[in-house]
C-alpha cells in the first residue's frame, strides 16, 4: 500500500484528547504486534498532529485496531474547521535511519 501522511490540526480544547485518542492506539499496536506496518506520530509546537504510516500489508493491519477505529469516530469534530486529516500518499525521497 505504500506510504502515507496524514496532517490535521484538532481544536485547541480537544488536542490533548486527541494525543490520548493516539497514545491508545500506539499502546493497542505494541500489544497486538499485528506486523505489515510502521507507524508513527508526531505533535508539533503549533499544534498540529502529523501521523506518518508505512502499510506492507493489505487490509491495513490498523483497520484492525480498536483503538484506531475510537480514534478515527468523530476526528472532524475534534479539528478545526478546514484543518481536518488530510491524507496524501507519499513518495519517500531521502532517508536517514528513520525508515526501512
Amino acid at each position: 500500500m505504500g506510504t502515507v501522511v496524514v496532517h490535521y490540526t484538532p481544536k485547541a480544547d480537544q488536542a490533548d484528547q486527541n494525543q490520548r485518542l493516539v497514545e491508545a492506539v500506539f499502546a493497542e499496536l505494541n500489544a497486538a504486534d499485528p506486523g505489515g506496518v510502521r507507524y508513527a506520530t508526531l505533535r508539533l509546537e503549533d499544534g498540529t498532529f502529523v501521523h506518518i504510516a508505512q502499510v506492507e500489508s493489505d487490509p491495513n493491519p490498523l483497520s484492525a485496531i480498536a483503538a484506531f477505529g475510537a480514534f478515527q469516530k468523530d476526528i472532524q469534530d475534534r479539528c478545526e474547521p478546514g484543518a481536518g486529516p488530510d491524507p496524501q500518499p507519499a513518495t519517500l525521497v531521502g532517508n536517514y535511519r528513520l525508515f526501512a
